[in-house]
C-alpha cells in the first residue's frame, strides 16, 4: 500500500527525513529584501515527498577516447565535476544537452524495515526533458541518495539547488526477513556527495 502525507509526517518526526518540510514549498521569501522567489516545489505531498538537490555536488559524464565506464571498475575519470553557479533565479549545475548526470540529494532518509522506497522525476524537470533514472531504496536503508539524471534534449538544461528535484513514494509491505541493513548493503549510509558505482 502507498504511504500517505499524514504517515510521511509522523515518520519524519521519528527520523525517516531529515531535514523535513511538512507541506510543499512553491515560493521562498528572501528574509533581506522581502521579496518572493518561485522555486521548483519541495517537501510533503499527498502520497510523496518532494526531495531536493543538494548543492553539494554534481557530476557529469564526459567520453575519454578510449575508455569505456565498467560498472564493476568504475573510473572516476568519466565524471566531470559541475560548478553551482548563482543568479536571480537561483543556484544551479548545468546538465548539458544529450548528457547524463549525477547529483545528490540534500535530505538524508532512513527507511523503515517494512517500507520500500521509489524515486521519480518531477514533471517541471520531465517536460524539459530531464529523464530521472527510476531508483528504489530498499528496506533498511539510510543516507543520501544518489540522483541519476539523463538530458534527452537538444539544449542545455539547469538542474537548481536546493530545491525540489525528485520525488518519493513510500509502499508497505510485509515485513522482510533480510533489510538492506541486515545484509550490510554496499551502499548504506552514503554521504552528501555522489556515490559512484561500487560491486
Amino acid at each position: 500500500m502507498i504511504k500517505n502525507d499524514a504517515w510521511i509526517a509522523k515518520m519524519a518526526v521519528e527520523g525517516m527525513i531529515e531535514p523535513f518540510q511538512p507541506s510543499l514549498v512553491r515560493q521562498l521569501t528572501q528574509a533581506e529584501t522581502s521579496v518572493s522567489q518561485p522555486v521548483i516545489s519541495y517537501g510533503l505531498s499527498s502520497y510523496g515527498y518532494d526531495i531536493r538537490l543538494s548543492p553539494a555536488e554534481f557530476r557529469i559524464f564526459r567520453h575519454i577516447p578510449g575508455t569505456v565506464v565498467d560498472p564493476k571498475n568504475f573510473s572516476p575519470a568519466n565524471l566531470e565535476p559541475t560548478e553551482l553557479k548563482t543568479d536571480a533565479s537561483g543556484s544551479y549545475f548545468i546538465l548539458p544537452a544529450h548528457s547524463y548526470g549525477l547529483g545528490v540529494a540534500l535530505e538524508k532518509i532512513s527507511v523503515p524495515d517494512n517500507i520500500s522506497v521509489i524515486c521519480i522525476g518531477k514533471s517541471t524537470y520531465a517536460r524539459c526533458g530531464i529523464i530521472a533514472n527510476l531508483t528504489p531504496a530498499e528496506a533498511g536503508w539510510r543516507g543520501h541518495l544518489t540522483l541519476e539524471f539523463s538530458n534527452s534534449s537538444s539544449a542545455d538544461c539547469r538542474m537548481y539547488a536546493n530545491e525540489g528535484v525528485v520525488q518519493l513514494m513510500f509502499f508497505e509491505g510485509e515485513p522482510c526477513q533480510v533489510s538492506y541493513d541486515t545484509r550490510q548493503g554496499k551502499y548504506q549510509d552514503q554521504d552528501e556527495q555522489v556515490t559512484l558505482a561500487r560491486i
